[in-house]
């Protein structure tokens, strides 16, 4: 199965769920028999979905493009080449053919903290193939790609167990 049209999603915002939603949309969409790839920006392999994915599906491929090292103030140049191959990698996974959704987790940080520009991701967001269905994900989305968006939704922090001193559990969070 191929979709017929594919549109751009941001899912954006301080609350809980971004990831949550795009790997539940990449799910949904092996399902229905359609191919998606996950690549995943300022992570790296250390999370419960990838391993799930690697023994469970060949439907969901998924790369990381991180260091796996918390930036702190002005990203090293390393991270920066890292996340410029995630962005080279990604457009070549978009625009393979063999790919149905192509979902890029954190990229909206990514550019926020200075790893890409607004202006490289507009580019990548233009080159979008009309069938693909391309999902952004991450907090502080720029108003220049929620604009140029399909669909944009903010997932709003209420109440979190982490300002309690809750750390990131396996299999919830991480």
């Amino acid at each position: 199965m191929t979709l017929k049209n594919g549109y751009i999603q941001i899912y954006t915002g301080s609350g809980k769920g971004k990831t949550t939603a795009a790997l539940g949309l990449a799910l949904r969409g092996a399902g229905a028999g359609l191919k998606a790839y996950m690549g995943q920006f300022l992570k790296s392999a250390e999370y419960s979905e990838h391993e799930y994915l690697v023994q469970h599906t060949g439907l969901i491929d998924v790369e990381t493009y991180g260091s796996g090292s918390f930036i702190e103030g002005h990203p090293s140049e390393e991270d920066k080449r890292l996340a410029e191959i995630g962005l080279n990698r990604a457009e070549r996974a978009m625009t393979s053919g063999d790919y149905d959704i192509v979902i890029l987790d954190e990229l909206n940080v990514a550019v926020h903290i200075g790893l890409l520009s607004v202006e490289s991701v507009l580019e990548l967001m233009e080159k979008r193939p009309p069938k693909v269905e391309l999902v952004i994900t991450g907090r502080f989305a720029p108003k220049e790609m929620t604009d140029r968006a399909d669909l944009v939704t903010e997932m709003r922090e209420i109440k979190h167990y982490f300002s309690s001193g809750v750390s990131a559990r396996d299999g919830i969070e991480k």
